[in-house]
Order: C-alpha cells, then structure tokens, then sequence
C-alpha cells in the first residue's frame, strides 16, 4: 500500500472519522459552537443535518471529545430503534438497573434527577436521526419533557440528512419539531475550504502537500461537488493508483481513474484530462 511509499504515518484519507485528521473550517466549526452554544443556554432539542458525506458523524465525535466530566454522554450511534428499544438503549447507557418495562420511564428519570443533583447534565446524541421511527421520536420528545423548575434533566441532539428535515415537517410531527430550538446544517465545502482540507490531512498524516498539484485538488473538488467523504474517496484512490505506478506524485491520468472509479462523483468529459488546474470548471460536462 502506500503508507510507507509515501512516508505517511497514517492514512491521510481513510473513511473511518479520525478526530487526530480534524480541521475546524467553518461548516464543522460553526455546528460544533452552534451545540455547544445550546447546550450551555439549557436547550432541550438541537438537531444538525447535512447530506451524506458531509461530515455529521466527526461533528458528533468532535462534540463527543469536548465535553468535560460534568456531562454524562449517551451515544446512541444507531437510530434504528423502536421506542421500546431506545428506552431501553438510554437505560442501558445510564447504566441503570431497570426493574421492568412498565418501570423504566421512572427509573430513567430518577437517575436524571440524581445526575443534576450533582451538578452534572446528561446529553443525548443521536446519529442517522432519520432513520428513527415516529414511536421513537414520541419517545425522544417525552424525554425532554423531563426537566425541573430550573434545567432540563435531558438534552438531545439529533444529527440526520435531509430525510430528518422532511419527516419533522409532517403535520403529526409538528409538537416535536416546535421543540427543537437550534439548528446547524452542513454544507458541502468550497474550492478553498478543500484545498485546505487535502492540505491538511496529507500533512497531519506526516506526507507532502504536494502529492496534489493545486489544479488537481481544485479538480478534486469540481468532482467531489466538496464533499467529504468522496473527496476522501477520490484522494485515497488516486494515491492508491500512482503508488502502484510506482510515481512519486499523482498523475492526471490517475486521478482521472480514480474520479472514474468513484460512484457519487462528477465525471469528467475528457477521456484524458489535458488540462486540469487553472480554470478546471472548464473541462467538465
């Protein structure tokens, strides 16, 4: 593989979310300070969705990291539950003894009541909030009926596509969607915002900016519609080929291939990209 052909300490463009790769440009960083904002007012119901791809799950992870040992974290990485479940998977974070199913609404709000006796509050984050079923969603806006005179004793935040947005504005989900104060949206990133991106993730993994000329990475972007996951995709390949050509940059001709080979993205017209950089709009479509 590439790894020691090139001199990186790590993949620079692996799909797993590696927090160590992060870097703050604005989409990411104004979501992160967007929760962490509503989290310190005391909201109940913050939600942040984005496209697939686009960075919703290292948002979360990121949060996930800055929170200090007065925060107790429920995780709930898949949404994919019945109310019954999700009561259950809470429960089951909180590390409570639930005594039966008739019981466990009172058992969870209990032990709320004992964490914010000891000053701690307790965040619910929930990842692919689309694919929650309207009995958990009920389920998810009773919980953040618990509250005292003073705080809530849960808060929630839901992080989905698009498909969330369009589910909460069914009119039977209206009583849920009035309760979420903030939102964040993820945009895809721009042609400087990627150039940063690729720059910065060659370099944390211990490579040379260069494997990329500019006009390659302004390519990358074109083709990845700044996305990125299949910037990552299209960066990782690409290096993947010209490491098997044994170049000791990435090709055109390689890049081509691999914008080729990745599914979501947009393909150029050219057979053989002759010029790509200065102004690469140009040669697409």
């Amino acid at each position: 593989m590439y790894l020691e052909y090139y001199g990186f300490d790590q993949y620079p463009f692996h799909l797993t979310p590696n927090t160590e790769l992060f870097l703050g440009l604005p989409p990411h960083f104004e979501a992160i300070q967007v929760v962490l904002s509503a989290l310190d007012m005391g909201e109940g119901l913050i939600k942040v969705t984005g496209e697939v791809g686009t960075g919703k799950t290292m948002v979360c992870r990121m949060l996930v990291n800055q929170m200090d040992d007065s925060t107790e974290l429920v995780y709930l990485p898949n949404s994919a539950l019945t109310g019954r479940e999700l009561r259950q998977a809470v429960a089951q974070e909180l590390k409570i003894q639930v005594r039966d199913e008739l019981s466990i609404v009172d058992d969870i709000q209990k032990k709320l009541i004992e964490l914010a006796a000891q000053d701690k509050r307790v965040v619910v984050l929930v990842d692919e909030a689309q694919a929650l079923d309207d009995e958990a969603l009920e389920v998810l806006r009773l919980f953040g009926n618990l509250e005292t005179e003073q705080q809530k004793l849960l808060q929630i935040v839901l992080f989905g596509q698009p498909e969330l947005d369009q589910r909460l504005s069914l009119h039977h989900l209206r009583q849920f969607r009035q309760r979420i104060t903030f939102s964040a949206n993820l945009r895809g990133l721009s042609v400087e915002e990627t150039v940063a991106y690729i720059d910065n993730r060659l370099s944390k993994a211990g490579g040379a900016t260069d494997l990329l000329s500019l006009r390659q990475k302004k390519a990358i972007w074109k083709s990845a519609l700044g996305i990125p996951r299949l910037i990552n995709q299209i960066c990782h390949k690409a290096l993947l080929m010209s490491c098997n050509s044994s170049l000791s940059k990435v090709s055109n001709d390689q890049l081509f291939s691999a914008i080729h080979d990745t599914y979501d993205s947009c393909k150029p017209k050219f057979k053989s990209p002759l010029i790509w950089g200065g102004h690469p709009l140009n040669d697409w479509m």
